[in-house]
């Protein structure tokens, strides 16, 4: 499960990740965004009626692939109170690994508002809305609630040019990567501890 606020590198990671892995990448977004394909004149600023039938698209998909047997990276920006009700009964069947992306709150405006720009598929979130209560000191990503449930967790922040390398500590591992450092050493990394290594 890969999780963290908004624009924090999650999708990224999760796509590279799923491919190295060679399983599936549960995207919530993307599912959102096929949803949207079929609502004209979608407004995702308002009270989006397609946030909870996205919700549990996404848990009933990443059930069906568990229940089968399959490895599966899932990928949100839930918060603990949307994703731990999705994830316990997972827990009774799956072992569940989780991946916490992080990032500073002003990389974070950053990047949210490049996206709104250059990517036509962000129409279906909320994007200007969240810039506009982040400028606003509504909302801050910096007091994200993360996943709280008994399961290996591994914090990832992308590069920048004064991060530390990557690293592991105990039972959990704490991923930064300077730059430089080839993206398959981290996914290698992350791989083995996705799979218990």
């Amino acid at each position: 499960m890969v999780s963290g606020p908004p624009a924090t590198g999650k999708t990224t990671l999760a796509r590279a990740l799923a491919q190295h892995l060679g399983c599936p990448a549960i995207l919530r977004d993307e599912i959102k965004q096929g949803m949207v394909m079929n609502r004209p004149g979608h407004d995702p600023d308002s009270d989006d009626p397609l946030n909870i039938p996205a919700l549990e698209a996404f848990f009933a998909t990443i059930t069906v692939l568990l229940r089968a047997g399959t490895t599966v990276v899932a990928e949100a920006a839930f918060q603990d109170r949307l994703w731990r009700p999705g994830l316990e009964p997972l827990a009774a069947f799956a072992d569940l690994r989780i991946i916490r992306c992080t990032t500073p709150a002003a990389t974070v405006a950053r990047r949210i508002t490049d996206r709104a720009h250059s990517d036509s598929h962000r129409a279906a979130h909320g994007d200007k809305a969240l810039l506009a209560d982040m400028e606003a000191g509504v909302y801050d990503p910096d007091k994200f609630i993360p996943i709280s449930l008994d399961a290996r967790t591994c914090w990832w922040t992308p590069p920048t040019a004064t991060r530390p390398a990557w690293r592991r500590s105990g039972d959990s591992c704490c991923g930064r990567i300077p730059r430089g450092t080839q993206a398959e050493d981290v996914l290698i990394d992350c791989g083995s501890y996705l799979r218990g290594g």
